[in-house]
């Protein structure tokens, strides 16, 4: 059975299609558009996917959508009218938006596809959600927790999964329902704090490392416990259901001051650079003591000793290191993509193992589902531009980058398939040497143009992330997508300058062999040549730009950035001097 899954027309849209219970492929659209976080409907992305697997539309025995539209902008509908007239300036943009796109889906895809409507399948987003946690997971058994900014009205569920070799069930207990989210109460600070919503939450994470949650009280105003044990959002403060301009009222300004502008500097030197970091740091500490205290409950309910996390929220790595070590659960198993882009994974999944009842099959345990990088393409581009590429076999290509990082060199590094999800793990990665501090300032600088204050995550075998790091039980499994922040050791902090966050932690990525043998193969000879088996490891892309895909995106980011060396495959381009680099920002 042939499967094909598509979210779209939010943010993150994304296709993949499964192939007798199987992944075959998976893309974000924003990989081939070069679109950042493109939301329109993925048609690169399936053409794609169906190329990829040689397959046509016709082949395809239903084709899933991601969640309900017909029940989404029931929402948007009753949500409006029930604001009225408060809403009446965002009514007609929201009824207008919903009208297009979102609500007649079904017609969309049988149109480009030309497939029968009968063919054309819904999940419920949040039913998506789990399907990317549990059934990509390898759990038999598993409590299942999904929090998002909203779905159709579901913002957080809790239930659990089994997986049989007869049958698989996904059962979700109870939901929060719009508008109370703990996505929305995130990205109402992120938008605070004058970053993109949808886009920036991880900076808010990043930026709270460097605040004390001196707000908590505060934020407490914003959200109280429910006695079911679920929360609820004070309206008072919040004007995302009322208006399309912005997200917090002016009661919500009394509370936390003046919002930052998005092109204003924050200065942890300043008065002002630290209430932004207090007020991040607030929120953060609130976000994780819910998030905790609701997986508590469902572990006590359950029983079971998996967890597995979906939703944009699970995003944050902060809050799932403190589910991991108070919730009770021993595991806790986050998706690589466990936002929108992966609900078109979880949508086709969920069609194949609930839908229409087959059994289950053991899904490949890695996110590389996008495409190769190829290394003809940068040889044949490289030699065009006047360079003189090289290629070479996979040991000696190996100890030469493995030199030239260990002499301070930072390379793109673009390997196989790219990965699903918005981090690099080891495909489509920017490489370097975590020893100095210095480096992390160079790479923020002049090769990622963004924020001093974000951190780079360390890449380490699996064998060895216990030497460096402070991984209680539980924590390299969450560390395999880069899911969670853990402590690095106090005699390494020093040495590891580059990659430790200003308060001692690091989202540290394990890498097994078997799921990257040449990322693996990699940092053990890096540890050879320096001691130290730890890379700096970011993704191999521009601020405001999507992650790269093709060699010819990577060579164009080589090219227009202070990256030394680019590899694909077993392809090699060294820049002549530092003048073929565009000069450093100042």
């Amino acid at each position: 059975m042939k499967i094909l899954g598509i979210s779209a027309h939010y943010h993150d849209s994304a296709a993949a299609l499964v192939v007798d219970g199987v992944p075959v492929s998976a893309v974000q659209e924003e990989r081939l558009s070069r679109h950042k976080n493109d939301a329109g409907f993925p048609s690169n992305a399936i053409e794609w996917c169906l190329t990829n697997a040689g397959l046509e539309a016709d082949d395809l025995d239903a084709v899933v959508f991601y969640e309900r539209s017909m029940l989404k902008f029931e929402r948007i509908l009753t949500s409006a009218l029930r604001t009225f007239p408060y809403s009446w300036r965002s009514f007609p943009h929201a009824i207008k938006n919903s009208l297009g796109e979102k609500v007649w889906v079904r017609g969309i895809i049988s149109s480009y596809l030309g497939v029968p409507r009968k063919k054309i399948l819904f999940t419920a987003h949040h039913a998506s959600h789990a399907a990317a946690a549990f059934l990509t997971s390898p759990s038999r058994r598993a409590a299942i927790l999904t929090a998002d900014g909203v779905g159709e009205w579901a913002t957080v569920t809790a239930g659990h999964g089994t997986r049989a070799p007869g049958a698989t069930d996904i059962t979700l207990l109870r939901e929060i329902r719009y508008p109370h989210s703990l996505g929305m109460l995130y990205s109402t600070f992120t938008a605070y704090l004058g970053f993109a919503v949808n886009e920036d939450e991880y900076k808010v994470m990043g930026l709270a490392a460097y605040g004390r949650p001196t707000m908590v009280e505060q934020v407490r105003k914003l959200i109280r416990r429910t006695p079911d044990g679920g929360f609820a959002l004070a309206p008072e403060y919040f004007e995302y259901e009322t208006t399309a301009s912005r997200s917090y009222s002016s009661r919500f300004e009394d509370l936390f001051g003046s919002p930052r502008t998005p092109f204003e500097p924050i200065d942890m030197e300043t008065t002002e650079g630290r209430r932004f970091a207090d007020c991040a740091a607030s929120v953060q500490r609130v976000l994780e003591d819910t998030l905790v205290e609701m997986a508590r409950a469902l572990h006590d309910e359950t029983g079971l000793p998996d967890l597995c996390l979906g939703g944009g929220v699970a995003l944050n790595g902060v809050a799932n290191a403190r589910i991991l070590a108070e919730s009770g659960f021993q595991r806790v198993f986050v998706p690589p993509a466990p936002g929108d882009a992966g609900c078109a994974l979880g949508a086709a999944l969920y069609a194949d193992r609930i839908h229409f009842r087959r059994p289950h099959r053991q899904v490949p345990d890695h996110p590389y589902w996008g495409p190769d990088a190829d290394a003809a393409d940068l040889f044949r581009i490289a030699a065009e531009d006047g360079f003189e590429p090289q290629r070479l076999p996979e040991q000696e290509m190996i100890h030469r980058v493995a030199q030239e990082l260990a002499q301070g060199r930072i390379v793109g590094w673009m390997q196989d398939a790219c990965e699903l999800g918005p981090r690099a793990l080891g495909n489509r990665s920017i490489l370097a040497a975590p020893h100095d501090a210095a480096m992390r300032d160079r790479l923020n600088r002049s090769i990622k143009y963004r924020e001093e204050f974000r951190p780079f995550a360390p890449a380490v075998p699996l064998e060895h992330a216990d030497r460096y790091f402070e991984m209680p039980p539980g924590g390299a499994r969450l560390a395999r997508h880069m899911s969670g922040v853990f402590p690095v050791r106090a005699e390494w902090r020093e040495k590891l300058a580059a990659v430790t966050h200003v308060d001692g932690t690091a989202r540290v990525q394990t890498v097994e062999r078997s799921m990257a043998p040449r990322f693996h193969a990699l940092l053990e000879a890096y540890g050879a040549l320096t001691g130290i088996p730890v890379l700096l490891n970011t993704s191999f892309n521009l601020a405001g730009e999507p992650i790269v895909n093709r060699a010819v995106e990577g060579y164009s980011t080589f090219r227009r950035s202070g990256i030394d060396l680019l590899v694909a495959g077993d392809a090699l381009v060294t820049k002549r001097s530092v003048a073929q680099a565009l000069p450093e920002v100042a």
